[in-house]
């Protein structure tokens, strides 16, 4: 039997796989290196890609769902992610 999975959700999955590809890359690469600057430098790259996915896959999601939920809370979930990354961002 053959389960038809949503275009949306089949991409989220597909970023969030990537996500935790690079994530697994960057462990290994640090390992490697066994340099503590350089692993700082690695780690601080997956920084910038964490948020970058969060917000791609949650655009995919909402676009997804457009349909279903009305714009006013389409622009709630969107700022909520948008305090998220405010509420994390580190100085």
């Amino acid at each position: 039997m053959f389960v038809m999975i949503e275009k949306a959700v089949f991409i989220m999955v597909l970023l969030r796989l990537v996500s935790g590809s690079i994530e697994i890359l960057a462990a290994a690469l640090m390992f490697k290196l066994n340099n503590i600057e350089k692993a700082l430098i690695v780690n601080s790259s997956l920084a910038l890609i964490g948020p970058i996915i969060l917000i791609v896959s949650t655009s995919v999601g909402l676009l997804g769902i457009s349909e279903k939920v009305s714009f006013a809370k389409m622009i709630c979930i969107f700022t909520g992610v948008v305090l998220i990354l405010v509420g994390i961002k580190v100085k």
